[in-house]
């Protein structure tokens, strides 16, 4: 499929949305002579489903090397195009060589062939330095590409079988598209966790910003694959969206569900979902402070500067097409509801706390959540989860 026929839409990343789905009649002869098969982990099923639908255009497979050699050092293939984050399979498998074909699995499904064009062993200290600015394993990502992911780094052309069963059903970038109001600018929301008052007056105030148009609508598109150790589950944090959308019942809001696997990479993480979110019919992006940032669990330090995401992603935007909307810096007043902070330090309103601390043991010791900071429905999701 090419931007050609997505009239009235934004056009994806370098010109195609890619299709690498194989139609049911032909799967037979695809799956016929694979060499081997190689089960996905979590993170390489996300990786293989987001090739297959498009979510990654205009990749049609796993990058060879000279491309990840490429976005590690400076964030471009070697055809110039942006991309944030390398797009590798990895495994152990010390045999597996090129040519061959490789049928990937994952929990008992067949999800694609896999003809390896390239087979390398990378510098993971080199990755790391490059995508996430540290080589420290107190560093989420660094500490998965160091003990999570195999020796071996593949690339080749994909071919899909199937898409990974999940309980939070992901709508592909066509699918999303086919909801969205034509010639209108589209506002990404991406999140990764439960979604409370103030992240629905955040995007919701995001319509009325002065660069985006009258009929605009918001997409609400949750990362539900892996993420950090200690975020909520992926099939709750599911469940509260689903009834959240239920419950607000808004008609300019789309919810969709995205098998992104974060790095919490800062900078680099900001551009690859604004590049994954134009993929799927998106012309603007809310980036908020210290976006897909992570601390150091022993001194506690951030890894990145609080608007070092929000520069990153900003300087990046003309050429994709798009633009940033900067996250407003809500509070919550007595006397005014939702309002800035600027807004209600200057009127000296009094403003109320509530810390995510604070919460989670309101929660465990079923105290009353106050509806100025969370919906009622997510707090029901939540505790009935606990």
């Amino acid at each position: 499929m090419t931007s050609s026929t997505l009239a009235g839409l934004i056009a994806p990343h370098g010109g195609t949305l890619v299709d690498l789905m194989v139609p049911a009649g032909e799967q037979e002869a695809v799956r016929a002579g694979v060499d081997r098969v190689l089960e996905c982990s979590d993170r390489n099923a996300c990786d293989v489903e987001l090739l297959v639908v498009g979510g990654f255009s205009p990749l049609r497979g796993f990058m060879h090397q000279e491309d990840y050699d490429a976005v590690v050092a400076g964030h471009r293939t070697t055809s110039g195009l942006l991309f944030g984050l390398p797009i590798v399979f990895d495994t152990d498998e010390q045999s597996v060589a090129v040519g061959e074909r490789l049928l990937l699995t994952y929990k008992g499904q067949d999800l694609a062939v896999l003809t390896v064009g390239s087979k390398w062993e990378p510098d993971k200290a080199r990755e790391a330095q490059g995508c996430y600015g540290t080589t420290s394993i107190e560093h989420p990502a660094v500490r998965m590409i160091s003990g999570e992911r195999g020796r071996f780094y593949l690339g080749g052309r994909l071919q899909g079988l199937a898409l990974p069963q999940r309980v939070f059903p992901c709508k592909t970038p066509a699918e999303v598209r086919a909801t969205l109001p034509e010639g209108q600018s589209v506002v990404a929301f991406q999140c990764r966790n439960p979604i409370h008052r103030a992240h629905y007056e955040l995007f919701t105030r995001a319509l009325e910003a002065s660069n985006v148009s009258e009929q605009a609508a918001v997409l609400v598109h949750p990362t539900c694959g892996p993420t950090q150790d200690d975020d909520i589950a992926g099939a709750v944090r599911f469940q509260t969206y689903e009834r959240l959308a239920a419950e607000v019942n808004n008609p300019r809001i789309r919810w969709a569900y995205l098998p992104y696997s974060m790095h919490m990479a800062g900078p680099r993480e900001a551009l690859q979902h604004m590049i994954i979110r134009k993929n799927y019919g998106c012309t603007h992006f809310i980036i908020g402070r210290d976006m897909a940032g992570c601390k150091s669990s022993l001194s506690g330090s951030d890894f990145y500067g609080p608007y070092q995401a929000q520069d990153f992603a900003r300087d990046n935007a003309s050429e994709l097409g798009m633009e940033t909307v900067p996250s407003l810096n809500l509070v919550y007043t007595e006397e005014e509801g939702y309002v800035t902070a600027e807004h209600a330090e200057a009127r000296g309103l009094h403003i109320r706390k509530l810390s995510g601390t604070q919460f989670r043991q309101m929660l465990r010791g079923g105290e009353e959540i106050p509806e100025w900071f969370a919906f009622r429905s997510v707090v029901e999701v939540l505790r009935a989860a606990a």
